[in-house]
């Protein structure tokens, strides 16, 4: 599909060349890495539109790296595998893979299924509450329809809090979708700065705020 960024994180040299060829042919933008390491960095990035992502990888597993990603990231993810048994492809379901599929596969079913995940990402590209609008495509933010400048930090914070609302949410929990550049997790006093500042930019008051609200000595909800 034009324009679509896909990232392929397989250890064996020769797929993953093979993939690429035939999915730049395609039209894709890709990009391709061998290791946990290095697919988790580039899932950071937040400019991928779908992951196919290796079971075996020389420094983890997938099953660890979906786990990992999803703490901070609801990106598209295929996983890929040797390992053909019902408990491998229900863990992987469970850890929140879009899809599955076996080695040896259908080139033809693996393009088939990722043009469907594409589009239902397309059908869902706008997170809406109030009068708040997300552009997951652009990575854009809306209030009232005028656009709203957020650091990368602060649009991470507003998209964990809207796509869990209504739910409190733990210092802890949201401490750990709040990474930095290193992967270490930063401490609860920047969690509290970022949300100040989120708030001072989305709230009509930010001293008291009609959607991030405080639960004393446990966390924050997002109220809609």
């Amino acid at each position: 599909m034009v324009g679509k960024k896909l990232l392929i994180i397989e250890d064996d040299m020769d797929l993953r060349e093979g993939l690429r060829f035939s999915f730049e042919g395609d039209g894709y933008e890709v990009f391709d890495v061998g290791t946990r390491r290095e697919g988790q960095q580039e899932i950071k990035k937040g400019s991928y539109d779908l992951v196919l992502l290796d079971c075996n990888l020389p420094d983890g597993t997938g099953f660890d790296l979906c786990r990992e990603v999803r703490r901070f990231s609801m990106i598209p993810i295929i996983m890929l595998t040797a390992r053909d048994t019902e408990m491998d492809e229900i863990k992987a379901l469970e850890l929140g893979v879009n899809d599955y599929l076996s080695k040896p596969f259908s080139l033809g079913v693996l393009k088939a299924r990722m043009k469907r995940i594409l589009n239902e990402k397309a059908e869902t590209a706008y997170l809406c509450s109030g009068n708040i609008v997300i552009d997951k495509s652009t990575c854009k933010v809306y209030k009232d329809e005028e656009e709203v400048a957020l650091s990368k930090l602060e649009y991470r914070l507003l998209m964990y809090f809207i796509e869990n609302k209504n739910h409190v949410l733990s210092k802890e929990q949201i401490l750990s979708q709040i990474w930095d550049s290193d992967g270490k997790y930063v401490d609860n006093n920047t969690v509290s700065v970022n949300i100040s500042r989120l708030r001072m930019k989305i709230e009509e008051d930010a001293s008291n705020p009609k959607f991030i609200k405080t639960i004393h000595g446990v966390g924050y909800i997002w109220k809609e």
